[in-house]
């Protein structure tokens, strides 16, 4: 564990008169984001940092939470989940193997339900100057990862194999994608193009991840809990095909029994947590430009005592992370054939990403539709994509799965 704190004492937030659009605000480089339809919150600035990795990764990052709150309380007029001092968190998909990283921002802008703020810790400048995004990347040389495309089918052919011999149920296995611009390429560019055709996701930026996330892993609001699992997916049509695409979803064997496995395992890692907790039984359809998912949002509400709950965000993230949307089920099994067959270090793609609050209240989603921005050769990145392999999937389907997923960053790209 490594961790920097020149966090000073001096801790102020204001009620901004109006309600800037969070994204123009982030700096050319450093920015943190967790924006959705113009509302969230963005940072700018190192007050805190902690990378963090090991088995105990998670519990480690809450107690320097804790240790940190304390030393930020001040008084905080606003009042709302995400005000005052926060840490902005891209947690690793293997938190034991991978590095967690941890950003507390000297500056962060908000906007909830149409009230704006300003945190400031110490004596930071209030705003950046904001300068333009620079210019589109030119030319993109895109190359294969870890494996190139007939390689990653017969990995998910081996899947499909040993799901066939009753050794799980389903696992996910990803690919990435290396591109090269011309010129460096730009975050804020990235992000404002990844928000203007993805509204409904939550547009994220933490040390170089960015991506547009559909997939809420949990909210946090008082004792009030929150979560969309998404698995099953379909692509966009136009016209009549388009709802034949959505009607295939909704009725789809194979996509059902995925998206069940999803929600089942998310509902049994909250279970012990919460007093109440719900899921309805049926699937709804989300829409995106690129792809639809079926969706099923739960909600429950945490424990008032007991140890289980006593338990702060960081302890529900490690107890739900990974779910059956991102890793498979049985887990260890899922992680296993993963570690065999995807033949890459996923990073921190696919783990959990977002901010919390002094408070305790926050949000985290699922690195998806991301990007890892090299933090050698500014003009390189490494995109992501994955695919929930059941039985009965088609490895040529599931490949063009995850194009259908890579254009979502392309699209931001290349535009």
């Amino acid at each position: 564990m490594t961790s920097r704190n020149t966090a000073a004492s001096a801790v102020t937030t204001v009620e901004l008169p109006d309600s800037p659009d969070l994204l123009r605000l982030l700096p050319a480089d450093g920015g943190l984001s967790w924006v959705r339809r113009g509302e969230g919150l963005v940072g700018w600035g190192e007050a805190a940092r902690l990378e963090v990795s090991g088995p105990r990764a998670l519990a480690e990052a809450a107690a320097w939470w804790d240790d940190l709150s304390g030393q930020l309380s001040a008084p905080d007029p606003v009042g709302v989940p995400g005000s005052g001092a926060v840490a902005f968190a891209s947690v690793a998909f293997d938190p034991a193997a991978g590095t967690s990283v941890f950003v507390v921002p000297e500056v962060v802008v908000g906007r909830r339900d149409g009230v704006a703020w300003m945190t400031r810790i110490g004596d930071p400048p209030p705003l950046p100057v904001r300068t333009e995004p620079g210019a589109a990347p030119g030319r993109l040389r895109y190359a294969d990862g870890a494996l190139d495309p007939a390689s990653w089918c017969a990995a998910v052919a081996a899947a499909v194999h040993r799901i066939g011999d009753d050794e799980l149920a389903k696992v996910v296995l990803a690919r990435d994608l290396l591109v090269t611009a011309d010129v460096p390429l730009d975050p804020r560019r990235l992000l404002d193009r990844l928000s203007d055709r993805f509204p409904d996701c939550w547009t994220f930026a933490v040390d170089g991840l960015l991506g547009a996330t559909p997939e809420l892993l949990l909210r946090r609001t008082g004792r009030e809990l929150s979560s969309r699992v998404l698995a099953g997916t379909a692509p966009r049509g136009a016209g009549a095909e388009d709802q034949r695409l959505a009607a295939a979803l909704l009725g789809s064997a194979k996509d059902r029994a995925e998206h069940a496995l999803a929600v089942d395992s998310l509902v049994r890692a909250l279970e012990p947590y919460c007093g109440e907790l719900d899921a309805p039984a049926e699937p709804s359809l989300l829409t995106l430009a690129n792809v639809r998912h079926l969706a099923t949002d739960v909600t429950g509400t945490q424990r008032r005592s007991g140890r289980r709950g006593s338990a702060g965000l960081l302890d529900l993230v490690a107890a739900v992370h990974p779910t059956a949307a991102v890793c498979g089920t049985p887990p260890d099994r899922a992680a296993a054939l993963i570690a065999e067959l995807e033949g890459m270090d996923r990073g921190r793609y696919a783990g959990p990403v977002g901010w919390l609050d002094t408070r305790g209240d926050g949000e985290f989603g699922l690195a998806l539709r991301c990007a890892q921005l090299s933090p050698d050769d500014p003009a390189s990145a490494r995109l992501f994509a994955g695919c929930g392999i059941v039985a009965g999937s088609d490895p040529a389907a599931e490949l063009a799965e995850t194009q259908s997923k890579f254009a979502a960053f392309q699209a931001a790209l290349e535009g």
